[in-house]
């Protein structure tokens, strides 16, 4: 029996800071709920015009953003997250680049035809990002988000040119849905080495790039953001744990069971939600 997606949220309205006025719930408590009290298993509603759906992705992107910054997630120039735009499927919303990923504000991001062409916005684009995620959302139509960037165990581990092992119940995540694409040859500026990059990601949800980093991808911000941020702790974890002696990694039976367990997008989504609540209320300047 397939698995059902787990947890609802409606979209959520920008937190402001206010002396003297109660915190924001967490998003997940207006999750809805059965009689029993229990959370209703069902995807995240969609909002409720195009206009809410972009405005929804957006602050999404701008968050994520500044969660990749308080992960180190930032190395000078490198790193880029996409988010298909919901009336245009041939655009998407991407960050200026020289901008600090902590100051990205809704208001900064830009909008991006699959031609190169900036639509909104007054920034810079950045053209590895243009390279790489142009094709792949035209590659993957299911695809809202991508996320890349040039974080220290990811890019340690994709120089040794092999897959994640499933060592822990985390790594299992990318069990058997992750790819090596080896074909590096310098910085990512020409739209060929994009579309080799997604031919060999395929429908896979990550890739380790050898030599280069991680790429993750998902059905929402939320799911490609948090797949990032869960792959690159895969990788420390490899790579301490190796360092430390031998490996037992869980057999093909376990690994696959627990894939199938922890490793849907809405399962992404949710885990997600803490951080965008610890973001979004410590730094709600994200909404200008």
């Amino acid at each position: 029996m397939s698995q059902s997606p787990l947890y609802s949220s409606p979209l959520s309205k920008p937190h402001l800071r206010v002396v003297g006025a109660t915190p924001p719930r967490p998003a997940i408590y207006s999750a809805p709920r059965n009689a029993e009290g229990r959370l209703m298993v069902a995807e995240p509603p969609p909002p409720p015009t195009v206009e809410a759906a972009r405005l929804h992705r957006k602050q999404r992107l701008a968050a994520s953003f500044r969660l990749f910054a308080r992960y180190g997630f930032d190395m000078g120039g490198a790193g880029h997250i996409t988010a298909r735009d919901p009336e245009f499927p041939d655009q998407f919303w991407v960050n200026p680049a020289g901008v600090y990923f902590g100051h990205i504000r809704v208001s900064d991001l830009l909008l991006v035809s699959h031609d190169g062409e900036i639509l909104h916005g007054d920034g810079l684009l950045n053209r590895a990002a243009f390279a790489i995620h142009s094709e792949l959302h035209k590659a993957r139509p299911d695809v809202v988000a991508a996320a890349h960037s040039h974080a220290l165990w990811g890019k340690a581990f994709s120089a040794q040119g092999r897959l994640l092992d499933p060592l822990t119940q985390d790594s299992c995540a990318f069990y058997g849905d992750h790819v090596i694409f080896a074909d590096y040859s310098g910085v990512v500026l020409d739209s060929s080495e994009g579309a080799r990059i997604a031919q060999t990601l395929g429908k896979h949800k990550a890739a380790i790039l050898q030599n280069h980093g991680l790429l993750t991808v998902g059905n929402s911000v939320e799911s490609a953001v948090w797949r990032y941020i869960a792959m690159e702790n895969a990788a420390q974890t490899q790579l301490i744990s190796e360092a430390a002696g031998p490996t037992k990694p869980l057999s093909h039976a376990v690994a696959l069971h627990t894939a199938s367990q922890i490793g849907s997008d809405t399962g992404s989504w949710y885990s997600f939600q803490p951080l965008w609540d610890v973001v979004t209320r410590e730094e709600p300047d994200l909404f200008d």
